[in-house]
């Protein structure tokens, strides 16, 4: 029988594939992705104590990997970002995950995913990714419904505008000056 922290750390070991998939969407980045998912564990572990029974522990995970992330995201506005080219040198680099997305054929949707504001990109995952409902992204985002609703579809807007192709000179001359649809 187990017991009730060890329920808990199971719980949260199996949601740890969901939550890496949130902090890449946040993140954009698979080495900030890590980073972000590794500092949320480590948060939810140290507040076990404060952790209440009968809350929904995905809510409470992705709520604090969220505002880890805007904490985050506001000091390197502050500090700015570099990067120590010693670090990667001589390394050799394979990310299978981006391998595995052009092997998918989704590299398009993976750019353009990447395009998108950060609070559509989020809003695209939650829905659309993780299956979410609204009321359940509003939670998560702590915003009303309605601006979920607006962000998504200006999300999906912005998708289609990039991922559509370019109106060519050809088209223009010929009278169709709207992008295929997708």
């Amino acid at each position: 029988m187990k017991t009730e922290a060890e329920q808990w750390r199971d719980d949260i070991i199996a949601l740890l594939p969901r939550l890496r998939r949130f902090s890449f969407s946040l993140t954009g980045s698979a080495a900030d992705a890590d980073d972000l998912l590794q500092n949320t564990i480590e948060k939810a572990l140290s507040r076990y104590d404060q952790f209440e029974q009968g809350t929904d522990l995905d809510k409470w995970m992705f709520r604090m990997c969220k505002n880890l992330w805007i904490d985050e995201w506001r000091s390197r506005k502050v500090r700015g970002h570099s990067v120590d080219p010693m670090d990667y040198q001589n390394e050799q680099w394979i990310d299978g995950e981006d391998i595995a997305i052009n092997k998918l054929g989704m590299s398009e949707v993976k750019t353009a995913m990447n395009k998108l504001q950060d609070e559509q990109r989020v809003i695209i995952f939650l829905i659309t990714v993780e299956g979410y409902s609204y009321k359940e992204a509003s939670i998560f985002l702590d915003i009303p419904i309605g601006t979920v609703m607006s962000r998504l579809a200006r999300a999906r807007k912005a998708l289609e505008l990039v991922l559509s192709p370019p109106i060519s000179p050809d088209d223009i001359a010929n009278g169709n000056r709207q992008r295929s649809p997708l």
